[in-house]
């Protein structure tokens, strides 16, 4: 599965690698939504939550919705400005349509293409659709959306409201600790790009992003396309992002891909098709059985035949599978060739798993 870029006649200077304060919000709003996907920042969640006006936190639950499964498009910016300020002021020059669109995805979980047809906000019919999915996603989206369809410029002040709030409250002091880690990543890549091509550029950013000769891939539990022509690309390096390959990818949208800032510590993510290749080679009784004999210590084919009273072909065949999925190694010792389970693949791989799902 792969989300598409296509960057066909694209000047390279119209792709950007910058820094995003308001990305950068509502990152960590997400973390504050969904610490569960960010065990490495749980410490800062609780400190965080805990740290929070009850007036704050209430507001913040209620629209919490708003990045915590997705985010509005507005809210991880194509054009990212010098400071937050700026660009929530961008965000206020979008039209009510464009704001209301992207506002009900997350508000409906509904395609963004359902909202292009017809606006809500002229059409009853589309204004009917969208307050009937936000009510199936609970009462919290349900108020929201009535409310957004009612009075736009109300309800696109409190929000702003909202996140200047979080800025007094904790990202201000948060953004100075990353920004200048953020800005040397997206510096870092820039030079890159210039230097040894935007290839080069895009293996920095992660393994899970390609260039395909004109289009740029990400390996994603989705298939999709878009296209920067005429506009460009941004990458968007983030801290508080870790681990999701975020993805702006609707139409009439620049493009913007936030990643993961670069960390020595980081394990290259697993590609999906190795994955998919490790739990169809899991899905098998047989192989199942082979794996918990190879975990208890190395063993020849021959061995493995005994022990399960199978064909030695049989088990060569079942074999094969482990290996090309990773999860087996082999070692010749005389003329035995022994097999032992390879613990570490094994152990990680509900991790990979849930790596790729959060991808």
């Amino acid at each position: 599965m792969t989300l598409t870029i296509d960057i066909t006649s694209l000047p390279a200077e119209r792709i950007a690698f910058a820094v995003s304060p308001l990305a950068e919000l509502t990152s960590m709003l997400h973390v504050l939504a969904e610490p569960g996907h960010h065990p490495a920042l749980s410490g800062w969640a609780t400190a965080t939550l805990a740290g929070l006006k009850p007036a704050l936190a209430d507001r913040l639950l209620e629209a919490e919705f708003l990045w915590r499964s997705s985010r509005a498009d507005f809210l991880v910016p194509g054009r990212p400005g010098p400071d937050l300020a700026a660009e929530l002021d961008a965000v206020d020059r979008l039209s009510d349509e464009a704001y209301v669109a992207a506002a009900l995805v997350t508000t409906c979980g509904s395609s963004r293409l359902s909202f292009r047809r017809a606006s809500p906000l002229t059409d009853p019919a589309a204004a009917d659709r969208a307050l009937e999915l936000a009510q199936a996603r609970g009462p919290r989206q349900a108020a929201f959306a009535e409310r957004l369809l009612a009075d736009p410029p109300v309800v696109r002040a409190a929000v702003r409201e909202l996140l200047e709030a979080c800025a007094d409250a904790f990202f201000d002091d948060a953004w100075r600790q990353v920004e200048h880690r953020l800005a040397a990543d997206a510096r870092h890549k820039s030079e890159l790009h210039a230097r040894r091509g935007l290839a080069a550029a895009l293996a920095a950013v992660s393994p899970a992003v390609t260039l395909d000769g004109t289009r740029i891939l990400l390996d994603k539990l989705q298939d999709n396309h878009t296209s920067a022509e005429g506009d460009g690309v941004t990458f968007i390096p983030s801290v508080y992002g870790r681990p999701h390959l975020l993805t702006v990818h609707a139409p009439g949208w620049r493009p913007v891909v936030q990643y993961p800032a670069a960390d020595r510590h980081d394990a290259a993510p697993l590609p999906l098709d190795l994955l998919r290749r490790r739990l169809d080679a899991l899905n098998h009784p047989v192989r199942l059985r082979l794996c918990r004999t190879l975990a208890r210590g190395p063993h020849t084919t021959g061995e493995l035949a005994g022990a399960w009273e199978l064909t030695a072909p049989e088990v060569s065949r079942h074999l094969a599978v482990l290996k090309r999925a990773g999860l087996i190694t082999t070692v010749r010792s005389g003329r035995y060739v022994r097999h032992s389970l390879d613990v570490t693949a094994t152990a990680t791989l509900g991790a990979d798993l849930l790596a790729s799902l959060l991808r």
